[in-house]
């Protein structure tokens, strides 16, 4: 049976319709295929700036605190510490003082030993020897002439001559210093000699003389009311004994106006 003409062109815009709904249809899903595809590119992308900048940020952040942590110390000195009172990590520390000290010839020596226990140390020492602990030993000082003798422990070193100004009597304080390559001094002045005893490290002392400088188990002096700049130098920290013997009547040290040339740098 033959279909009407209208069946046909009705059943054909029905087709047509279909296929265009079709083609628009995968029209759609192609573009929303591109646009969750560009979406999800760009959430990578997003998540990798975030990943970075994160990275960056704790890498700044890390330097800032490095460079905190290390920052080195300028206008050193030595300093006395309440008893009960904890020390800082770093820096340098009066750590005993012997007063009323009189030497009848114009120079003297200081000698440094080391004993098993304070017990000994303390039975060796003369009325004016100076017992300290430090470093896990126990250090006994004395002063006097080169030929000084003193009895009992493990020599360690004698440092002088430690050149004296004239006056009625002197004090001596030891001290113990902790500082890190870079770290420097105040420029400073003492009415009297210092040397020092390196337990370990390096150290330059400038002076308008010029450069001076000590490396582990050395000794080294300056005379007094020389203007002075003592720099860390090397690439391990440095630990010292350190000895000024002044004029009782005058502090220890004073700051100085004098300009270093940095010649330890150098």
């Amino acid at each position: 049976m033959t279909k009407p003409l209208a069946y046909n062109w009705l059943s054909s815009l029905l087709v047509l319709g279909g296929q265009r709904r079709e083609v628009k249809e995968t029209a759609c899903g192609l573009e929303d295929l591109k646009m969750n595809r560009v979406q999800a590119i760009l959430g990578i992308l997003a998540s990798l700036l975030v990943v970075q900048t994160s990275f960056t940020v704790g890498e700044l952040y890390s330097q800032d605190m490095a460079g905190t942590m290390h920052e080195h110390l300028t206008g050193v000195a030595c300093d006395d510490v309440p008893p009960g009172q904890k020390r800082p990590e770093f820096g340098c520390f009066n750590i005993a003082t012997e007063k009323g000290l009189k030497f009848p010839q114009p120079s003297v020596y200081w000698h440094i030993r080391t004993f098993a226990n304070r017990d000994a140390a303390e039975a060796a020492k003369s009325a004016t020897g100076i017992v300290v602990e430090e470093e896990g030993r126990v250090w006994l000082s004395e002063f006097g002439a080169r030929d000084l003798v003193v009895t009992g422990g493990q020599p360690i070193a004698i440092v002088g001559p430690l050149m004296l100004p004239p006056a009625k009597s002197y004090t001596a304080v030891l001290s113990y210093a902790v500082m890190r390559p870079g770290d420097r001094s105040r420029v400073h002045t003492h009415p009297g000699p210092e040397g020092w005893y390196m337990i370990v490290g390096e150290q330059c002392l400038e002076t308008p003389a010029g450069a001076n400088r000590a490396k582990t188990g050395g000794t080294m002096t300056v005379p007094p009311n020389i203007p002075m700049e003592l720099s860390i130098t090397g690439t391990v920290l440095r630990k010292s004994l350190v000895l000024v013997i002044h004029d009782s009547s005058q502090p220890r040290g004073t700051p100085s106006q004098w300009k270093p040339t940095r010649a330890c740098s150098k």
